[in-house]
């Protein structure tokens, strides 16, 4: 697939979990993965792959810096360096400098003011995701936000976004990229315990949410929300069991009128 455009938070889409093995089972039978051989070049990075093609990625931490696990969403850039400093320039926080992984590309993990993590992708032969919006492959993300302000004040200025209200929810935006949404934020409100920090939530395609989320509880995932049925598609809010957070969504199943979008003046 084309390298795609700068910003664009549909590249790619990785996780560390603590037990490799444990996770390949899990998003396997719930997502109808397959998997790669691991690379020990790259600290045994561990392709997903949907219907042959790349979709994400699952890696062992590095020993000393085991912790929760989460899913990191990449957004591709043209130069990894240059947005760091955007980054920087604008709250946010490095979290590991621009690394080179070979041929595949330049990746850098940052943290928006809001505190969600998140990754750049800088493509070399690897131009991020194969497949979009098809059984098993990303589809969608939202940031989920414990400060809105600071989250809707970095993004547009990092990735040169336009941001909107969607319909009546006010605690909810959309980051149009020309004129395209490619992200949406959300706000945490007081039903999210305090422990559970920002975050990215990235939603993959299934076939039936309702079968994926017995899959997933059957095998020790956590559901969350849902499931629901909206008009971009009959979705779920799940963790699996280790404690990592994404949604499934099947987008076939639609239900109710789209709703009214609102241009959100920029910030003088």
């Amino acid at each position: 697939m084309a390298v795609q455009p700068e910003g664009t938070p549909s590249c790619w889409a990785d996780a560390v979990f603590n037990d490799v093995e444990a996770a390949r089972a899990f998003h396997g039978d719930v997502l109808g993965w397959t998997f790669g051989a691991s690379s020990s070049e790259v600290g045994d990075y561990t392709q997903a792959y949907a219907d042959g093609k790349a979709v994400a990625a699952v890696v062992p931490p590095v020993p000393g810096q085991e912790g929760s696990s989460q899913w990191r969403l990449y957004f591709a850039v043209r130069d990894a360096a240059a947005t760091a400093v955007r980054i920087r320039d604008n709250g946010g926080e490095l979290l590991r400098e621009s690394m080179r992984g070979g041929d595949f590309g330049t990746m850098c993990l940052a943290r928006e003011p809001g505190g969600a993590v998140f990754g750049l992708w800088q493509a070399g032969t690897h131009e991020g995701f194969g497949a979009t919006a098809a059984p098993g492959a990303y589809c969608w993300a939202e940031v989920f936000t414990r400060d809105p302000e600071k989250t809707d004040a970095f993004f547009p200025v990092v990735f040169s976004y336009r941001s909107k209200q969607l319909g009546d929810e006010i605690g909810f935006r959309l980051y149009d990229l020309g004129e395209q949404a490619v992200l949406g934020r959300m706000r945490m409100t007081e039903d999210f315990p305090p422990e559970v920090p920002s975050y990215v939530d990235v939603y993959f395609t299934v076939e039936n949410c309702d079968e994926a989320v017995t899959r997933a509880t059957e095998r020790g995932g956590i559901l969350r929300f849902g499931p629901m049925d909206t008009p971009f598609g009959r979705f779920a809010a799940l963790s699996d069991q280790q404690g990592a957070n994404f949604s499934v969504i099947d987008v076939t199943t639609t239900a109710g009128d789209m709703p009214k979008t609102t241009e959100v003046p920029e910030a003088s």
